[in-house]
Protein backbone atom coordinates (compact mmCIF):
# COMPACT_ATOMS: atom_id res chain seq x y z
CA UNK A 1 0.00 0.00 0.00
CA UNK A 2 1.06 3.83 -0.64
CA UNK A 3 0.34 5.01 3.07
CA UNK A 4 0.71 8.43 4.02
CA UNK A 5 0.89 9.49 7.64
CA UNK A 6 0.34 13.26 8.45
CA UNK A 7 1.78 15.16 11.77
CA UNK A 8 1.23 18.41 12.39
CA UNK A 9 4.91 18.42 13.58
CA UNK A 10 8.02 16.24 14.25
CA UNK A 11 9.82 19.22 16.86
CA UNK A 12 10.36 17.38 20.50
CA UNK A 13 8.64 20.74 21.82
CA UNK A 14 5.14 19.04 20.49
CA UNK A 15 5.58 15.99 23.01
CA UNK A 16 5.48 12.30 22.37
CA UNK A 17 3.60 11.99 18.95
CA UNK A 18 7.09 13.91 17.23
CA UNK A 19 8.89 10.57 18.28
CA UNK A 20 5.75 7.69 17.85
CA UNK A 21 4.22 8.38 14.33
CA UNK A 22 8.11 8.58 13.22
CA UNK A 23 8.17 4.90 14.90
CA UNK A 24 5.43 4.01 13.14
CA UNK A 25 5.96 4.99 10.07
CA UNK A 26 9.30 3.17 10.29
CA UNK A 27 7.33 -0.01 11.46
CA UNK A 28 4.91 -0.03 8.08
CA UNK A 29 7.83 0.53 6.01
CA UNK A 30 9.72 -2.30 7.12
CA UNK A 31 6.46 -4.69 6.97
CA UNK A 32 6.98 -3.70 2.87
CA UNK A 33 4.90 -0.78 2.53
CA UNK A 34 5.55 2.26 0.96
CA UNK A 35 5.10 5.07 3.53
CA UNK A 36 5.27 8.96 3.50
CA UNK A 37 5.64 10.82 6.36
CA UNK A 38 3.97 14.64 5.40
CA UNK A 39 4.99 17.38 8.52
CA UNK A 40 5.46 20.51 8.96
CA UNK A 41 8.00 23.04 10.10
CA UNK A 42 9.24 26.38 9.96
CA UNK A 43 11.66 26.88 7.17
CA UNK A 44 11.35 25.44 3.26
CA UNK A 45 10.10 22.32 1.49
CA UNK A 46 12.42 19.66 1.91
CA UNK A 47 12.45 15.35 1.81
CA UNK A 48 14.67 12.70 3.02
CA UNK A 49 14.81 9.16 2.92
CA UNK A 50 15.63 7.93 6.59
CA UNK A 51 15.23 4.17 5.75
CA UNK A 52 13.78 1.83 2.43
CA UNK A 53 10.20 2.21 1.69
CA UNK A 54 9.87 5.48 4.16
CA UNK A 55 10.42 8.90 2.90
CA UNK A 56 9.77 11.97 5.20
CA UNK A 57 8.41 15.15 3.34
CA UNK A 58 8.25 18.47 5.66
CA UNK A 59 6.50 21.40 4.24
CA UNK A 60 6.83 24.89 5.80
CA UNK A 61 4.81 26.36 8.04
CA UNK A 62 2.51 29.77 7.07
CA UNK A 63 0.78 32.26 9.00
CA UNK A 64 -0.71 31.82 11.20
CA UNK A 65 1.85 29.02 11.89
CA UNK A 66 0.30 27.83 15.42
CA UNK A 67 -2.48 26.32 13.44
CA UNK A 68 0.47 24.10 11.22
CA UNK A 69 -0.86 25.80 8.42
CA UNK A 70 1.08 24.53 5.37
CA UNK A 71 -0.31 25.24 1.58
CA UNK A 72 2.16 23.40 0.20
CA UNK A 73 1.22 19.63 2.09
CA UNK A 74 -2.33 20.30 0.80
CA UNK A 75 -0.99 20.95 -2.77
CA UNK A 76 0.79 17.81 -2.47
CA UNK A 77 -1.79 15.64 -1.37
CA UNK A 78 -3.79 16.65 -4.05
CA UNK A 79 -0.89 15.53 -6.35
CA UNK A 80 0.01 12.39 -4.46
CA UNK A 81 -2.83 9.99 -4.31
CA UNK A 82 -2.65 7.96 -1.49
CA UNK A 83 -4.30 4.28 -1.26
CA UNK A 84 -4.92 5.42 3.05
CA UNK A 85 -4.46 9.00 4.45
CA UNK A 86 -3.79 8.72 8.52
CA UNK A 87 -3.69 12.23 10.12
CA UNK A 88 -2.50 12.23 13.94
CA UNK A 89 -3.75 14.96 15.81
CA UNK A 90 -6.85 16.95 16.15
CA UNK A 91 -7.76 20.82 15.70
CA UNK A 92 -4.63 22.24 12.99
CA UNK A 93 -4.85 22.67 9.58
CA UNK A 94 -3.26 19.46 8.16
CA UNK A 95 -6.23 17.45 9.46
CA UNK A 96 -8.66 19.49 6.68
CA UNK A 97 -5.79 18.54 3.97
CA UNK A 98 -6.22 14.80 4.69
CA UNK A 99 -9.92 15.25 5.00
CA UNK A 100 -10.26 17.37 1.24
CA UNK A 101 -7.55 14.73 -0.12
CA UNK A 102 -9.35 11.15 1.51
CA UNK A 103 -12.87 12.62 -0.14
CA UNK A 104 -11.12 13.61 -3.37
CA UNK A 105 -9.91 10.55 -4.21
CA UNK A 106 -11.89 7.98 -2.59
CA UNK A 107 -9.29 6.94 0.10
CA UNK A 108 -9.84 6.03 3.93
CA UNK A 109 -9.20 8.55 6.11
CA UNK A 110 -8.24 7.28 9.61
CA UNK A 111 -7.54 9.66 12.65
CA UNK A 112 -5.35 9.75 15.72
CA UNK A 113 -6.87 11.57 18.29
CA UNK A 114 -3.47 11.67 20.41
CA UNK A 115 -5.14 11.93 23.77
CA UNK A 116 -7.36 14.80 22.89
CA UNK A 117 -10.61 12.87 23.35
CA UNK A 118 -9.77 12.58 27.26
CA UNK A 119 -12.66 14.54 29.41
CA UNK A 120 -9.97 16.51 30.77
CA UNK A 121 -8.44 17.43 26.89
CA UNK A 122 -11.72 18.19 25.82
CA UNK A 123 -12.63 20.82 28.39
CA UNK A 124 -9.27 22.36 28.37
CA UNK A 125 -9.49 25.39 26.03
CA UNK A 126 -13.07 24.17 25.20
CA UNK A 127 -13.91 27.24 23.14
CA UNK A 128 -10.82 26.77 21.07
CA UNK A 129 -11.83 23.18 19.86
CA UNK A 130 -15.68 24.30 19.38
CA UNK A 131 -14.20 27.10 16.87
CA UNK A 132 -11.66 24.33 15.03
CA UNK A 133 -14.15 22.09 14.55
CA UNK A 134 -16.72 24.47 12.79
CA UNK A 135 -13.84 26.08 10.62
CA UNK A 136 -10.40 24.58 11.16
CA UNK A 137 -11.42 21.20 9.87
CA UNK A 138 -14.77 20.97 9.61
CA UNK A 139 -16.30 17.40 8.99
CA UNK A 140 -13.53 15.87 9.13
CA UNK A 141 -14.04 14.23 12.58
CA UNK A 142 -17.57 13.16 11.57
CA UNK A 143 -16.45 11.98 7.87
CA UNK A 144 -13.44 10.00 8.47
CA UNK A 145 -13.16 6.10 7.55
CA UNK A 146 -12.38 5.51 11.19
CA UNK A 147 -9.69 5.77 14.29
CA UNK A 148 -6.84 4.82 16.01
CA UNK A 149 -6.41 4.89 19.18
CA UNK A 150 -3.15 3.02 21.35
CA UNK A 151 -5.30 2.29 24.48
CA UNK A 152 -8.96 0.44 25.16
CA UNK A 153 -8.98 4.02 27.21
CA UNK A 154 -8.86 5.74 24.44
CA UNK A 155 -11.19 3.72 22.42
CA UNK A 156 -13.75 4.47 24.78
CA UNK A 157 -13.05 8.21 24.84
CA UNK A 158 -13.69 8.09 20.97
CA UNK A 159 -16.94 6.33 21.49
CA UNK A 160 -18.10 8.53 24.06
CA UNK A 161 -17.63 11.87 22.62
CA UNK A 162 -20.49 10.34 19.90
CA UNK A 163 -18.14 9.07 16.86
CA UNK A 164 -19.22 5.42 15.62
CA UNK A 165 -16.63 4.81 12.77
CA UNK A 166 -14.42 1.51 13.71
CA UNK A 167 -11.73 1.69 15.54
CA UNK A 168 -8.65 -0.08 15.65
CA UNK A 169 -6.73 -0.23 18.71
CA UNK A 170 -3.10 -0.27 18.65
CA UNK A 171 -0.25 0.74 21.15
CA UNK A 172 2.71 2.41 20.59
CA UNK A 173 5.74 1.01 20.27
CA UNK A 174 9.05 1.63 21.55
CA UNK A 175 12.54 1.29 20.83
CA UNK A 176 15.18 -0.26 23.41
CA UNK A 177 18.08 1.73 24.46
CA UNK A 178 21.73 0.34 23.63
CA UNK A 179 24.26 0.63 26.65
CA UNK A 180 26.22 3.13 24.35
CA UNK A 181 23.01 5.65 24.45
CA UNK A 182 22.63 5.07 28.12
CA UNK A 183 26.29 5.36 29.18
CA UNK A 184 26.19 8.97 27.01
CA UNK A 185 22.59 10.06 28.31
CA UNK A 186 23.59 9.64 31.92
CA UNK A 187 27.12 11.21 31.47
CA UNK A 188 25.01 14.44 29.89
CA UNK A 189 22.71 14.42 33.14
CA UNK A 190 25.43 14.09 35.94
CA UNK A 191 27.74 16.56 33.95
CA UNK A 192 24.75 18.88 33.96
CA UNK A 193 22.87 18.37 36.73
CA UNK A 194 25.65 18.32 39.71
CA UNK A 195 22.97 18.69 42.21
CA UNK A 196 22.00 14.89 41.78
CA UNK A 197 25.12 13.30 42.32
CA UNK A 198 25.29 11.22 45.06
CA UNK A 199 21.70 10.92 45.42
CA UNK A 200 18.82 8.61 44.83
CA UNK A 201 16.86 10.43 41.38
CA UNK A 202 13.17 10.68 40.79
CA UNK A 203 12.20 11.61 37.31
CA UNK A 204 9.35 13.59 35.79
CA UNK A 205 10.01 13.68 32.05
CA UNK A 206 7.53 15.38 29.59
CA UNK A 207 6.29 18.75 28.65
CA UNK A 208 5.48 21.37 31.13
CA UNK A 209 2.08 21.36 30.97
CA UNK A 210 -0.84 21.88 33.15
CA UNK A 211 -2.39 18.44 32.29
CA UNK A 212 0.57 16.73 33.62
CA UNK A 213 0.11 17.96 37.20
CA UNK A 214 3.30 18.99 37.20
CA UNK A 215 2.98 21.87 40.51
CA UNK A 216 1.07 19.80 42.26
CA UNK A 217 4.17 17.16 42.03
CA UNK A 218 6.46 19.51 43.31
CA UNK A 219 4.31 20.08 46.24
CA UNK A 220 3.77 17.09 46.85
CA UNK A 221 7.68 16.47 46.91
CA UNK A 222 7.99 18.85 48.95
CA UNK A 223 5.59 17.61 51.67
CA UNK A 224 6.67 14.26 51.28
CA UNK A 225 9.99 12.94 49.61
CA UNK A 226 12.86 11.59 51.73
CA UNK A 227 16.12 12.92 52.40
CA UNK A 228 18.57 11.29 50.26
CA UNK A 229 16.27 11.80 46.95
CA UNK A 230 15.93 14.50 44.71
CA UNK A 231 13.41 15.33 42.11
CA UNK A 232 14.83 16.02 38.74
CA UNK A 233 12.13 17.80 36.28
CA UNK A 234 12.93 17.99 32.62
CA UNK A 235 10.77 18.63 29.47
CA UNK A 236 9.84 20.85 26.89
CA UNK A 237 8.67 24.12 28.27
CA UNK A 238 5.15 24.91 27.20
CA UNK A 239 2.60 26.83 29.76
CA UNK A 240 5.39 26.69 32.17
CA UNK A 241 8.83 27.84 31.39
CA UNK A 242 11.81 26.64 33.71
CA UNK A 243 12.32 29.77 35.36
CA UNK A 244 8.08 29.28 36.31
CA UNK A 245 9.12 26.19 37.83
CA UNK A 246 12.00 27.17 39.74
CA UNK A 247 9.95 29.88 41.29
CA UNK A 248 7.31 27.47 42.54
CA UNK A 249 10.17 25.40 43.69
CA UNK A 250 11.57 28.07 46.25
CA UNK A 251 7.41 28.96 46.99
CA UNK A 252 7.22 25.67 47.94
CA UNK A 253 10.45 25.74 49.74
CA UNK A 254 12.16 22.58 47.86
CA UNK A 255 15.22 24.46 46.67
CA UNK A 256 18.08 22.10 46.54
CA UNK A 257 15.03 19.22 46.90
CA UNK A 258 13.66 19.70 43.31
CA UNK A 259 16.03 20.79 40.19
CA UNK A 260 14.26 22.23 36.87
CA UNK A 261 15.67 21.53 33.79
CA UNK A 262 14.84 22.31 29.49
CA UNK A 263 14.78 19.07 28.09
CA UNK A 264 14.81 20.59 24.71
CA UNK A 265 17.95 19.55 22.04
CA UNK A 266 19.24 16.83 25.08
CA UNK A 267 19.14 13.05 25.38
CA UNK A 268 16.71 11.65 27.88
CA UNK A 269 17.44 11.36 31.07
CA UNK A 270 16.10 8.08 31.76
CA UNK A 271 19.58 6.87 32.46
CA UNK A 272 20.39 9.33 35.48
CA UNK A 273 16.85 8.32 37.62
CA UNK A 274 16.30 5.19 39.64
CA UNK A 275 12.13 5.71 39.63
CA UNK A 276 9.65 7.32 36.71
CA UNK A 277 6.75 9.67 38.04
CA UNK A 278 4.42 10.90 35.88
CA UNK A 279 1.15 11.81 37.59
CA UNK A 280 -1.08 13.05 34.44
CA UNK A 281 -4.64 14.24 34.56
CA UNK A 282 -5.08 12.33 31.19
CA UNK A 283 -2.73 10.20 28.79
CA UNK A 284 -4.18 8.06 25.71
CA UNK A 285 -1.17 6.28 26.02
CA UNK A 286 2.13 8.05 28.00
CA UNK A 287 5.15 7.46 25.82
CA UNK A 288 7.70 8.82 28.40
CA UNK A 289 5.87 5.74 30.48
CA UNK A 290 6.78 3.36 28.10
CA UNK A 291 10.27 4.41 27.30
CA UNK A 292 10.99 4.87 30.84
CA UNK A 293 10.03 0.76 31.14
CA UNK A 294 12.39 0.23 27.92
CA UNK A 295 15.24 2.35 30.41
CA UNK A 296 14.95 0.03 33.16
CA UNK A 297 12.90 2.40 35.55
CA UNK A 298 9.99 1.58 37.71
CA UNK A 299 6.93 3.73 37.19
CA UNK A 300 4.31 5.99 39.46
CA UNK A 301 1.45 6.86 37.46
CA UNK A 302 -2.38 7.43 37.74
CA UNK A 303 -5.48 5.87 36.66
CA UNK A 304 -5.90 8.95 34.32
CA UNK A 305 -3.29 7.06 31.91
CA UNK A 306 -3.99 3.29 30.27
CA UNK A 307 -1.10 1.71 32.14
CA UNK A 308 -2.97 0.13 34.77
CA UNK A 309 -1.07 -3.17 34.55
CA UNK A 310 2.31 -2.22 36.03
CA UNK A 311 1.32 -3.96 38.86
CA UNK A 312 0.69 -7.03 37.27
CA UNK A 313 4.04 -6.99 35.74
CA UNK A 314 5.42 -6.33 38.63
CA UNK A 315 7.16 -2.83 36.93
CA UNK A 316 5.29 -0.19 38.93
CA UNK A 317 1.98 1.21 40.08
CA UNK A 318 -0.96 3.30 38.31
CA UNK A 319 -3.19 4.82 41.32
CA UNK A 320 -5.84 7.36 41.58
CA UNK A 321 -4.51 10.99 41.99
CA UNK A 322 -6.05 10.35 45.62
CA UNK A 323 -3.39 7.23 46.43
CA UNK A 324 -0.43 9.03 44.85
CA UNK A 325 1.09 10.56 47.45
CA UNK A 326 1.16 7.30 49.52
CA UNK A 327 2.26 5.30 46.57
CA UNK A 328 4.82 7.51 46.23
CA UNK A 329 5.77 7.20 49.72
CA UNK A 330 6.12 3.69 49.42
CA UNK A 331 8.32 3.33 46.55
CA UNK A 332 10.62 5.96 47.86
CA UNK A 333 11.23 3.62 50.77
CA UNK A 334 11.86 0.61 48.24
CA UNK A 335 15.55 -0.21 48.56
CA UNK A 336 17.61 0.35 45.53
CA UNK A 337 17.88 -3.50 44.43
CA UNK A 338 14.08 -3.93 44.50
CA UNK A 339 13.28 -0.55 42.27
CA UNK A 340 16.07 -2.25 39.96
CA UNK A 341 14.14 -5.35 39.68
CA UNK A 342 11.02 -3.79 38.95
CA UNK A 343 12.83 -1.74 36.28
CA UNK A 344 13.83 -4.89 34.58
CA UNK A 345 10.44 -6.55 34.59
CA UNK A 346 8.93 -3.32 33.11
CA UNK A 347 12.00 -3.66 30.22
CA UNK A 348 11.12 -7.27 29.82
CA UNK A 349 7.48 -6.15 29.21
CA UNK A 350 8.35 -3.53 26.84
CA UNK A 351 10.18 -6.38 24.55
CA UNK A 352 7.78 -8.81 24.78
CA UNK A 353 4.87 -7.10 24.15
CA UNK A 354 5.35 -3.36 22.43
CA UNK A 355 6.74 -3.41 19.20
CA UNK A 356 6.80 -0.98 15.99
CA UNK A 357 6.09 -3.97 13.57
CA UNK A 358 3.69 -5.13 15.52
CA UNK A 359 1.42 -2.11 15.87
CA UNK A 360 1.77 -1.39 12.06
CA UNK A 361 0.26 -4.64 11.52
CA UNK A 362 -2.39 -4.06 13.67
CA UNK A 363 -3.17 -0.68 11.37
CA UNK A 364 -2.20 -2.53 7.70
CA UNK A 365 -4.91 -4.96 8.97
CA UNK A 366 -7.17 -1.85 9.54
CA UNK A 367 -6.50 0.09 6.61
CA UNK A 368 -7.08 -2.96 4.50
CA UNK A 369 -10.49 -3.68 5.80
CA UNK A 370 -11.15 -0.03 5.50
CA UNK A 371 -10.14 -0.25 2.13
CA UNK A 372 -12.70 -2.72 0.98
CA UNK A 373 -15.37 -1.18 2.51
CA UNK A 374 -18.03 0.93 0.79
CA UNK A 375 -16.33 4.90 0.69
Amino acid sequence: MRIAQIVASLEARHGGPSRSVLGLAHGLARLGHDVALLTTEPGVSRSEQPAPRLLVHRFPRRWPQSLATAPDLARHLDDAPYDVIHNHGLWLRPLHYAAQAARRVGSPLVISPRGMMTDWAWRYRRARKYVAGQVIHPGALQGCAGWHATSNEEASDIRNRGFAQPIAVSPNGIDLPSETSLAAARRHWLESCPEIAGQRVALFYSRFHPKKRILELIELWAAKAPTGWVLLLVGIPEAYSVADLERYVRQCQAAGRVVVRDGTDAPAPYAAASLFLLPSHSENFGLTIAEALAHGLPVLTTDGTPWRGLAAHGAGQCVPWADYAAALRQMLACPPEALAASGRAGRAWMEAEFTWEKSAAVLVAFYERLRGAPQ
